[in-house]
Order: C-alpha cells, then sequence, then structure tokens
C-alpha cells in the first residue's frame, strides 16, 4: 500500500482518544510508519544526509531515497526505532499502554501485555522510550522554585538478565541521593519539576543541576545548607531557610520538594517494586518527570502524540548503551 495514500490523522490536532480508536488507526505497519513520518516530517520529508525538503522516491513500503543526492533512509532510521525487529503495531500499543496507565508500567507487566517473547525486549523498549522522555531544548524552571535533595531505597533486581540468573541473584538495597526542583504557582500549587541522581550533597553535584535546571534571575529557595552559598553571585535570588531550631516543620517550610520527594518514592515503590538499578535511575526519574510535568492533560491521548513526536527526533539507542555496570558511587546499604 502506498504510504502516501492511507488516511491519516492530522498530527498535533487527532489522536487516539481511546483503545478501540487506537486499533482503527494502527491495524497495519503501513499505518504505523504513515504516522510516524508525518511526526518526523510534520510538512513533508526532508534528507537527514543532504537536507534538501523535497518528496523522495519510495522504493520499498519504507525505503525512502533522496530525489537530491540519492541518500537511502527509512521513516524509523536515526530515531528510537532503528533496526528494530519488533513490529511498529506493537511499539505503538506499548507507547498507548505506557501513557495512558496513569502511574506508568514495569517491563514485567509491559511484557505480559504485550505478550512479548522475552523481558529483555520490554525492558529495553521502556529505556528507549524513556530516553524520548526528555527534550534537549526544554524550558529551565522560573519564577520561584524549591530545591532540596532526598534519598531513594532501591532493589538492583529490574536488570535484564537469564530467569535462572535472576533466581539465585541476591537483591541489595541501595540508597542513592537524588536533588529536585520544584516550581512553585501563586497563589498556590506546584509547576514543573526537574530531578537529576547525585553522588554528594556538594556543590560541585548541586549547583550545575541549579544551573541547567533553573534560569537565572528566579528565586531559588534552599534549606541552610553550605552547598548553595554561591547562587546569589550566579545571579540567582537564593532564600535560605534554616531548619534546625525553626517552629515550622520541613514539609510545611519546603513542601513543593517535599511532596514531590514522596510522590517519587511511591512511585518507585509502587509501580517498580523499589526495583530499580542506581545506574539506570535517571531515566526512571526522566519518566517521571514526564508524568509529572504533563498531569494536568486532558487527555491520555495527547501524552501518547508526545511521546512519539518525541521518539522520532531521538537518537537511536541500543540495548549496549543501556545497560551498564553500576557505577562505583553506589554504595549498598
Amino acid at each position: 500500500m502506498d504510504i502516501q495514500h492511507i488516511a491519516m490523522p492530522e498530527a498535533g490536532k487527532d489522536y487516539p482518544r481511546n483503545w478501540n480508536e487506537f486499533l482503527d488507526w494502527f491495524g497495519s505497519e503501513e499505518a504505523c510508519l504513515a504516522y510516524l513520518e508525518r511526526l518526523r516530517w510534520p510538512t513533508g520529508f526532508v534528507c537527514p544526509s543532504c537536507g534538501v525538503a523535497e518528496e523522495p522516491y519510495r522504493s520499498s513500503r519504507s525505503r525512502l531515497m533522496c530525489r537530491s543526492c540519492s541518500h537511502q533512509s527509512t521513516v524509523t532510521a536515526g530515531t528510537i526505532f532503528d533496526k528494530t525487529r519488533t513490529p511498529l503495531r506493537v511499539w505503538l500499543a506499548g507507547a498507548w499502554y505506557l501513557t495512558n496507565q496513569k502511574h506508568g508500567v514495569s517491563a514485567l507487566g509491559l511484557q505480559r501485555v504485550l505478550g512479548l517473547g522475552g523481558y529483555e525486549t520490554a525492558w529495553t523498549m521502556l529505556h528507549r522510550f524513556r530516553r524520548a522522555m526528555v527534550r534537549p531544548d526544554r524550558e529551565r524552571l522560573k519564577g520561584v522554585v524549591e530545591v532540596d535533595e532526598t534519598y531513594l531505597s532501591i532493589s538492583d533486581r529490574d536488570s535484564p538478565m537469564p530467569e535462572d540468573q535472576r533466581k539465585r541473584r541476591k537483591n541489595r538495597t541501595h540508597q542513592v541521593l537524588v536533588v529536585m526542583a520544584v516550581e512553585l504557582l501563586q497563589p498556590k500549587g506546584f509547576g514543573r519539576i526537574r530531578l537529576r541522581r547525585i553522588d554528594n550533597d556538594s556543590a560541585e553535584q548541586v549547583v550545575p543541576f541549579v544551573q541547567t535546571s533553573i534560569e537565572p534571575g528566579a528565586q531559588v529557595r534552599t534549606d541552610g545548607s553550605a552547598a548553595y552559598r554561591e547562587l546569589k553571585e550566579l545571579g540567582y535570588d537564593h532564600q535560605r531557610t534554616i531548619m534546625l531550631g525553626s517552629d515550622v516543620p520541613a514539609h510545611v517550610s519546603m513542601a513543593g520538594v517535599h511532596r514531590v520527594a514522596a510522590l517519587i518514592k511511591r512511585w518507585i515503590l509502587g509501580t517498580h517494586h523499589g526495583s530499580v538499578q542506581p545506574a539506570h535511575l535517571d531515566a526512571y526519574l526522566d519518566e517521571f518527570v514526564f508524568r509529572f510535568n504533563r498531569r494536568t492533560s486532558a487527555s491520555r491521548g495527547m501524552l501518547f502524540y508526545r511521546l512519539l513526536q518525541q521518539a522520532v527526533v531521538t537518537d537511536p539507542v541500543t540495548y549496549e548503551s543501556v545497560v551498564r555496570p553500576l557505577p562505583k558511587t553506589a554504595k549498598p546499604a
């Protein structure tokens, strides 16, 4: 079937609003390719090699050849779907299920729902989606922002390995430090957040996080830690709250970060049963940020659309690039 002549939803305006509509739209690989092509090139094909915007030659269902430089490509080349052996119908079903579950889904849960042959396939699929949840050009937080750190207790049993090895291996619990930034809205409420795993609570770790996460000129509220002392010199309106000896409880004076810390811990323990390797924690934090910052979206279908919109402009992710040894800084509890 010619990909040009498939009736397609209008990207950015129309998207599946329920599972039945999803099945109507994405019943074939051709329909999935057409949808991803429209997301990747909203105004028409642009050659990844020479940058010429011109309708390509279509030598097969998915093969595209530039009329200018003869470079051959595909809709999925250079994206998180690059060289995948899993059908795109399964990928899109995974994206739909991931974004339509309020608290997300574990790799084991996704494997069961999609009927995937191996746990490793589901695990890698989720990590590819998590890579796409972070936009490199996303805006920094602004206004009034609280910053603090919290410890997460996680085990390392959620790792892709043969079943017999998982049964023999003992789980270890790790205490991992995470720094948080939470926008405060007026007169009340929380805006966007940023999270990052750090090795310690020194200035060398927390100050770069503030600089990459918060716009200069914003009011940054922290506790009395000396690690944040140089923020004023860097152009921030730094407000310190001394907790020791204060009559105001920390969860009241720093309500934003304490609320977010509680939600992260509940999510890690609930959806993932605390099973997150320290080396992969940042990927899970990215998913939490993606969900939290879009919690007010009127439609889960829009979350599906936004995820795929970012997936087609995110560089390829291989299994080997995801699976990494535990960092030396992660200390068992």
